[in-house]
């Protein structure tokens, strides 16, 4: 099952531009199944609750997007993780791209 996170009425701004996702030699990682590069970009995401930091990782071409960029994330997916006594939640979208700007009525 997969555990999608509705973003579309939160402000989600990049508070970390996008680095090479990086194995434990160094080497950055690749999708098993394409092939693709993998890339995380950290992200500050606010709603009516507060905010929270997230880093999402996507994969293919790196995301062209600068810090304090508004954005939007495509199918955010939430993968809880559990190892060696540890836990945590890791986030992946398909894509991070910069916001439409807000259409002002006349």
């Amino acid at each position: 099952m997969k555990l999608y996170v509705d973003t579309s009425n939160k402000q989600v701004t990049v508070s970390k531009e996008a680095v090479e996702k990086t194995d434990q030699n160094g080497r950055q990682k690749t999708e098993r199944e394409t092939g693709r590069p993998m890339w995380s970009t950290q992200v500050f995401v606010l709603d009516e609750d507060g905010g929270e930091v997230l880093s999402v990782t996507t994969a293919g071409v790196r995301p062209e997007v600068k810090v304090g960029q508004l954005v939007t994330l495509s199918k955010l997916e939430a993968l809880p993780w559990s190892t060696n006594g540890r836990s945590g939640v890791a986030f992946r979208a398909v894509e991070i791209k910069a916001a439409s700007p807000a259409v002002k009525s006349s």
